[in-house]
């Protein structure tokens, strides 16, 4: 189907174009901004009058919940949540129920995901068999299955030199390690090491559980060589690490997850369960060196985290209560409200989520608008706000510390390879 899309606000960061221009896909492919292509025949026009036309956005790290964990959530249910958040592009953790450690079960999702015609969805492999820290998987044939990247999820290799050889492996084949610095051992508490987790009777988990971590993350790679990318940073002391190493010449990368721009630990209130997450919110001043930090370009991208619970599991005490909050649906209007509050034009505040998402992500068709890429494109209004409810979430998980909040940036369309899956 050939797509006109006029009177829009045409954004693609990764070209820096920034104009009220008309979009032509044809073929499932972007055919033409500004000037419909020779022969052009549209079968369908949308007027995109007062809306943004941006490549569809690119999520680092979405849980989808299976196989394994359907009772949280099904690839049905997590791809309508992409569709209705703008979300074309995703990266699936590999702590699934099997592991993804055998090319099958890689293969599996991925033809279950295609025949859905719905986001396209890139594995992250595991690193070790079943995350247990003790072999490597065959990264090899687990790449040619379909993985984009291999990590750990929220689980750490205990042993260091199982972690030197895995990096030492993956380098050796330009693999991508994508690792969450969290020490196995620091980490065991419920909430950040702070004033109000004591005031509470909470287990603590210092910056240390992050720092410990990072810093041999950091060292192995430069010694290895590997490609790495640092999920989910929590703190200003990781984030100065981060900036030490890049200064020393070393290329890692780095994304923070969109709760931990706008929430601390002070969000917790009185035991909320729906605000225990992994890694902890940290404190304010954390949460703010963050903001800053992703404003300058310093942290490259911004990732939903999108972890579907069930009730059960999040309505006990919040100590017992499972980790995680689902996001997909609330990426675009996280990172809109933090762009806006840093005071950024709009064009670098959706790179975040789309061309720098997609560099780390090593895509090359997706999160541009570039004459023959894929039609990826993600329509919102700016300006629409609406109020986040449980009703209003298309994921089968409900457990979000937003509910109830009034949040810009309403996604109107959702076009996926020149197809309209989404349209409000």
């Amino acid at each position: 189907m050939n797509i006109q899309i006029s009177n829009g606000r045409v954004i693609d960061p990764a070209r820096q174009l920034d104009v009220h221009q008309d979009v032509f896909i044809a073929e499932g492919k972007v055919a033409a901004i500004g000037t419909a292509p020779e022969g052009f025949h549209a079968d369908r026009n949308i007027d995109a009058s007062g809306l943004v036309v941006t490549p569809g956005l690119i999520d680092l790290s979405a849980r989808l919940r299976e196989p394994g964990f359907e009772y949280r959530a099904t690839l049905e249910s997590e791809m309508q949540a992409a569709m209705a958040g703008g979300v074309t592009s995703l990266a699936c953790p590999p702590d699934t129920d099997p592991v993804l450690d055998e090319p099958g079960l890689v293969e599996m999702l991925c033809y279950r995901a295609r025949n859905l015609n719905c986001a396209h969805v890139y594995p992250v492999g595991a690193l070790t068999f079943g995350l247990k820290g003790e072999r490597l998987t065959e990264m090899a044939e687990l790449t040619e299955a379909g993985c984009v990247a291999f990590g750990q999820a929220t689980t750490p290799v205990r042993d260091n030199m199982v972690m030197m050889r895995a990096m030492q492996y993956a380098a050796t084949f330009g693999f991508r390690v994508w690792l969450q610095a969290a020490d196995p051992y620091l980490s065991k508490g419920v909430a950040h090491d702070g004033e109000l987790a004591a005031r509470r009777g909470l287990t603590g988990i210092p910056v240390e559980a992050e720092t410990v971590a990072l810093a041999t993350q950091l060292q192995l790679a430069r010694s290895t060589g590997v490609k790495l990318h640092v999920t989910r940073l929590s703190s200003a002391a990781g984030l100065a690490l981060i900036r030490a190493a890049r200064a020393g010449g070393l290329d890692v990368s780095c994304d923070v997850s969109a709760h931990h721009l706008h929430l601390c630990d002070e969000d917790i209130g009185f035991f909320d369960p729906l605000a225990r997450l992994d890694p902890p919110l940290r404190a304010a001043s954390d949460r703010d060196a963050l903001r800053a930090a992703l404003a300058k370009g310093e942290i490259d991208a911004v990732c939903s985290d999108h972890t579907p619970v069930d009730d059960d599991e999040k309505q006990v005490p919040f100590g017992e209560a499972a980790a995680g909050a689902t996001g997909l649906e609330l990426l675009l209007p996280l990172t809109l409200k933090w762009g806006q509050e840093q005071g950024l034009p709009l064009a670098t505040t959706l790179a975040r989520i789309t061309s720098d998402a997609a560099r780390i992500m090593g895509i090359r068709k997706g999160g541009h608008l570039g004459v023959g890429a894929r039609a990826d494109l993600c329509l919102f209004d700016p300006d629409a706000t609406r109020t986040i409810t449980r009703e209003s979430l298309k994921s089968q998980g409900k457990n979000t510390p937003f509910l109830g909040h009034e949040l810009s940036g309403v996604v109107r369309y959702t076009l996926v390879e020149g197809r309209i899956m989404f349209g409000a």
